[in-house]
């Protein structure tokens, strides 16, 4: 949940009151703003605190009856984690970000099992760690403006905030293509991954937060959402279910490149996109998706901090960052180079066990409902 694409940069992006995240009360809906409208509300480990501590307590208020998260501007919710502050970090050894993980975790493990209606507005730029704000909400409502994804492959890193748990859940091969891709998608493909609940027209936005506020969630989204446009990956089943399957990265990159049927043009750049990653990013997000398909969420995201400590010590996370929004010459050198370089044993080792530093949510409240939605 950390990982803006290339939006998230080293503006401080607060509004005129200099604060973060906006809480509000409005009748009986709890409002959420991320505050950073000039960085696309790229979340930093402020903010994660601070949404930590307040939906635990809106949790428990019996005055709060649905809760709605949206982003500050009109460029999208969130463009992911502060990227910046994370390079900066890694350069320090880590520690602090390590720390901003734990917590964010937590925030998208507490959203899951959410007791009360949880409505996010896809709307806009929606990548990374904003996935990991909205799509374990109850109610996810994109639009057609709606640009989401997880492109953590592209700067050296491997889906995170539950990524790995909702991509291993998409219908075929389409959540593990656009892991490896870390292609941008559009509302309608959302929906169909499973990201998103809702269609809604951005227009009607501003109806649907004022009725929520003195409606349920269910009749206020009810009302205003329509049929989404057709999906594209829904569209591209056939290759993408043909040439994913395989368990290597080499292999599925040979099937793209091999496959002759409709859509070979398609798949061909697929492949192309997947080898402009990182190789070890690569191979480590297919073996987090195939392990994920077996777990929970709260394993998936323990799973996900023990790969993510591991990317702090290994060398392209730091160079994708660098290449793509600190010197922005997009021109990453990978080590290893190839996909063919990265051997089995170093993709094992960003599995190990963390020992005393694993990732422990038991202490997300008991009381909250377990997670119920793929």
């Amino acid at each position: 949940m950390t990982h803006s694409a290339p939006q998230g940069t080293a503006d401080t992006g607060v509004s005129v009151d200099g604060r973060e995240v906006l809480f509000e009360r409005r009748g009986r809906l709890g409002v959420i703003t991320l505050n950073r409208p000039r960085a696309v509300n790229a979340l930093t480990a402020g903010m994660v605190g601070q949404l930590l501590e307040q939906l635990t307590a809106w949790a428990d208020d019996d005055g709060v009856a649905t809760v709605l998260v949206q982003g500050a501007g009109d460029r999208g919710l969130c463009a992911g984690g502060d990227i910046v502050a994370i390079y900066r970090d890694m350069l320090e050894g880590g520690e602090r970000t390590a720390h901003f993980w734990a917590t964010e975790y937590r925030v998208n493990s507490l959203i899951a099992r959410y007791p009360k209606p949880y409505v996010a507005l896809m709307d806009g730029l929606v990548l990374g760690g904003g996935v990991g704000i909205s799509a374990h909400g109850s109610v996810r409502v994109v639009t057609e403006r709606t640009r989401t994804g997880m492109p953590e492959t592209t700067i050296g890193f491997a889906p995170d905030v539950g990524g790995t748990f909702l991509l291993s859940r998409a219908p075929g091969e389409t959540g593990t293509h656009a892991g490896l891709t870390g292609a941008h998608l559009d509302g309608a493909d959302a929906l169909y991954l499973g990201l998103a609940s809702h269609f809604v027209p951005s227009e009607k936005l501003p109806a649907l937060v004022a009725a929520l506020e003195h409606e349920t969630a269910e009749a206020a989204v009810g009302r205003y959402s329509t049929e989404a446009p057709p999906s594209a990956l829904q569209g591209q089943r056939e290759w993408i279910d043909a040439c994913y399957s395989a368990d290597d990265a080499g292999d599925i990159v040979r099937r793209l490149r091999g496959y002759e049927g409709v859509g070979s043009d398609e798949a061909a750049q697929a492949a192309d996109a997947i080898e402009a990653k990182s190789p070890t990013s690569v191979k480590v997000t297919l073996a987090a998706l195939r392990r994920a398909k077996g777990h929970t969420l709260d394993e998936a995201l323990a799973q996900e901090y023990r790969t993510g400590l591991r990317f702090l010590e290994a060398p392209d996370f730091r160079e994708g960052i660098r290449a793509q929004v600190v010197d922005k010459d997009r021109n990453p050198r990978w080590n290893p180079a190839t996909l063919a370089d990265v051997a089995p044993e170093q993709v094992e080792r960003f599995f190990e066990p963390l020992g005393s530093r694993e990732l422990d949510l038991r202490g997300v409240d008991p009381q909250l409902k377990e997670p119920d939605h793929d």
